[in-house]
């Protein structure tokens, strides 16, 4: 094993999986168990039990769990628990190496998908990766600190956060005059 991959399996990141047969809550009950943190992007839903209209939280995506440990204590649990939790990180084709999230689009994403807000839209990652806007920052609400991608989806104008090759969640509409350009330096 090279220094380099050494490094990288010590290191805290923001890694990307998914576990089959829609079993995560079943792993976010182990990781907050076992003080591994962990997010699920979740929505509320409304079921009939009874005769009766309940609203209950569910994953928004089935089977995508986020998990911010080393890769080495993530091997750790996919060998240890392989058969009641089966995960598989989910890979950069272009590398081949498992998909690490930089923490701050991570913080942005929870940020939004967190809230809960049913008008918050989750979208496939090849639809607003190579879509064109501007970079934007939110200034009040909110969402309030969160950068992302100023486009109109769904008629309304939205900012985007994307996690590349994973997944991209839109915020509800924003108003133009919380919205502040950023631009490159």
């Amino acid at each position: 094993m090279s220094s380099q991959s050494s490094i990288l399996n010590s290191e805290y990141h923001w890694y990307a999986l998914r576990i089959t047969y829609s079993r995560e809550l079943v792993l976010k009950e182990f990781l907050d168990r076992n003080n591994i943190e962990n997010f699920i992007p979740m929505r509320y839903e409304y079921v009939m039990r009874k005769e009766q209209r309940i609203r209950k939280l569910v994953p928004a995506i089935h089977n995508l769990v986020f998990i911010y440990s080393t890769r080495k204590k993530i091997d750790e649990i996919k060998e240890e628990n392989a058969v009641l939790l089966p995960l598989r990180y989910i890979m950069d084709r272009e590398t081949k190496q498992p998909i690490i999230v930089p923490e701050i689009q991570m913080r942005h994403f929870i940020a939004i998908a967190g809230s809960y807000d049913q008008q918050v839209i989750y979208l496939p990652p090849t639809e607003y990766s190579m879509q064109k806007g501007d970079r934007v920052r939110i200034t009040g609400g909110v969402f309030e600190g969160v950068e992302g991608i100023f486009v109109r989806v769904k008629g309304d104008r939205r900012v985007v956060v994307s996690i590349q090759g994973v997944m991209a969640v839109a915020t509800t509409f924003i108003h133009p005059s919380l919205i502040v350009p950023i631009t490159e330096e």
